[in-house]
């Protein structure tokens, strides 16, 4: 159950952070979905997500 919570804080932190993630260039990569529908921008930021999952990782390797 922690992790269910966990990963939904995460996944709200990122989708909220995906304004200033597309400066970066993230939410640009091949695989992260952008679409509209009934005239509203849907973006699922997949790989861009998957590529900080991988980062925090490392990090938390090295730590």
């Amino acid at each position: 159950m922690r992790w269910v919570i966990c990963i939904f804080v995460l996944l709200v932190v990122v989708l909220s952070s995906v304004p200033t993630l597309r400066r970066w260039g993230l939410g640009r990569l091949p695989g992260d979905i952008n679409f509209k529908f009934l005239g509203k921008q849907i973006e699922i930021p997949l790989m861009s997500t998957i590529l900080l999952t991988a980062i925090v990782a490392i990090v938390d390797r090295l730590l």
